[in-house]
């Protein structure tokens, strides 16, 4: 049997290898037995021709990658989409939370902001302390590069910074990626 934590929050920069280890645990989870579940909530936005590639080839080489993971787009209503998709027997991987702030502070053309961020924040951690099955996270680690110019691009990594952080404080595992390789900087604690 599969030993996964309740919550793993993996972080790291872009094309890190996040996503991909975020899929072995998946992958790893369904194979541990008949009557498990594996749903990804993808949180991508379709807002141009080339996001929409993106978004496509991502679902047809997830679904070669881990065969029986299915894929839900959910950009903007994350916290009930992980009240509705999580159970027991199902592991439910949201990828990416980065995308989904991004989305809720600077949204796409003709489509509203977030009235309340920090709200949307808290409501999402705290539904993760309540999900009955486990959850694995997949988020950038934006902070470590130079301070942005713009006020509003500082206040989002403000506000990932501080999402990154209360979700890292709640996650019984949190993995860092670096170059492919997975750094494990808290275990088993919460």
């Amino acid at each position: 049997m599969v030993e996964a934590p309740r919550c793993e929050f993996i972080l790291g920069g872009q094309k890190s290898g996040k996503s991909r280890l975020a899929e072995a645990r998946a992958r790893d989870w369904l194979s541990a037995h008949a009557l498990h579940r594996a749903v990804l909530l993808a949180t991508g936005w379709p807002g141009d021709d080339e996001m929409r590639e993106r978004i496509q080839r991502h679902r047809r080489e997830r679904a070669a990658r881990v065969p029986g993971l299915v894929t839900v787009e959910e950009p903007r209503a994350l916290a009930d989409a992980l009240r509705r998709e999580s159970t027991p027997s199902t592991m439910v991987v949201v990828d990416c939370l980065t995308m989904w702030l991004t989305q809720a502070v600077m949204p796409p053309p003709g489509v509203p902001a977030v009235d309340d961020v920090p709200a949307v924040c808290e409501d999402l951690c705290r539904v993760l302390t309540e999900l009955p099955g486990p959850v694995v996270l997949v988020g950038n680690e934006i902070g470590l590069g130079v301070i942005p110019l713009g006020a509003e691009v500082r206040r989002f990594v403000d506000a990932l910074g501080w999402l990154n952080q209360q979700v890292a404080r709640m996650a019984q595992r949190v993995t860092l990626m670096v170059a492919g390789c997975p750094l494990v900087i808290k275990e088993g604690r919460s």
